[in-house]
């Protein structure tokens, strides 16, 4: 170094060095086996099926904390608080009534419609709202996702919980109404739980789906309300499907498609457990079987298809 006139320090002369070799850029598989031994993996990377059902089931207590947390908050500004966790099924169940019972005369024939109609909008409230929060599961948690490393499938998971919480607290307005229209308690009730369960692991899987979908496209938890009002008005939340069937108004091949839909299996299990006057013929053959099987197809097949996206959520 030597000084300038000023006092400052001028740059060295570099001309006489030799010149120096300049390494060469490591090559991208020498990185990759350099992070390999190392022990150093690709950030975010999609864990296999295996391990993602591990991770899934460590994190149960989040799952069920995340859960019971979103239930408690609710409803929490409004003055009857957790309240309309019931008053919201119930009041439908009286438009309902009214529309259809009164108006439509959809109660013709039917023993015990409050009974029937309750029911049948009670259980179907647990796939409609599962499905509707489940399209917001990701969207609507992008914070949490870009903050905490976890399973994401969790978040779709607790809202299914949190509905099936919620549908657990409804049914105590239901069996009340029971009691109040003669239905008395039965073991036949008991069938309740494996139905609640079955349709559980089926809203789960429909959950997952809507969720990946709803990750990149907003728009689908505005278009899920649609498509749901749709699938409840062929699904005999309000009428009866026999009913109309025995009238000549539709094709048998329809009515074997409308006895099999999903929330209809689900709501004649419960009738059938509830209600006295729902007898076994009103069910169709194999019932169980088709209800154990749309749980596990759809439960499964949503899972894979959540989980086939595991390492894009929250991200751009």
């Amino acid at each position: 170094m030597t000084q300038t006139p000023s006092g400052g320090l001028a740059a060295p002369d570099l001309a006489g060095l030799p010149n120096l070799p300049v390494p060469p850029a490591p090559a991208p598989g020498d990185l990759r086996d350099l992070a390999t031994a190392h022990g150093l993996t690709v950030s975010g990377r999609r864990p296999s099926l295996v391990a993602y059902s591990r991770q899934v089931w460590a994190r149960r207590q989040f799952i069920s904390a995340f859960a019971s947390a979103r239930l408690t908050t609710q409803h929490s500004q409004a003055r009857l608080g957790q309240l309309w966790q019931v008053l919201t099924p119930l009041l439908n169940a009286v438009v309902y009534y009214f529309v259809f019972g009164i108006l439509l005369g959809t109660s013709r024939g039917i023993p015990n419609f409050v009974p029937f109609l309750v029911t049948g909008v009670f259980i179907w409230t647990f796939t409609a709202n599962a499905v509707s929060s489940g399209a917001r599961a990701v969207s609507g948690n992008l914070g949490l996702i870009r903050a905490l490393h976890f399973p994401r499938a969790s978040l779709p998971l607790a809202i299914t919980l949190q509905q099936l919480q919620q549908t657990l607290y409804a049914m105590g307005a239901l069996v009340v109404i029971l009691l109040v229209f003669g239905q008395y308690p039965r073991w036949s009730w008991l069938l309740v739980i494996p139905a609640l369960l079955l349709q559980g692991v089926f809203n789960t899987g429909l959950a997952l789906i809507v969720a990946r979908l709803g990750s990149r496209t907003p728009d689908v938890a505005t278009l899920v309300p649609f498509v749901m009002r749709v699938w409840m008005y062929v699904s005999g939340v309000m009428w009866s499907i026999d009913r109309l069937a025995g009238h000549g108004r539709m094709p048998h091949e329809v009515y074997v498609a409308l006895k099999v839909n999903p929330p209809a299996v689900y709501i004649d299990l419960a009738r059938f457990a509830l209600i006295d006057t729902f007898t076994s013929d009103q069910l169709p053959r194999h019932v169980w079987a088709i209800a154990l099987g749309w749980a596990v197809v759809v439960g499964f097949l949503g899972f894979v298809f959540f989980w086939r996206a595991e390492e894009k959520y929250g991200r751009g």
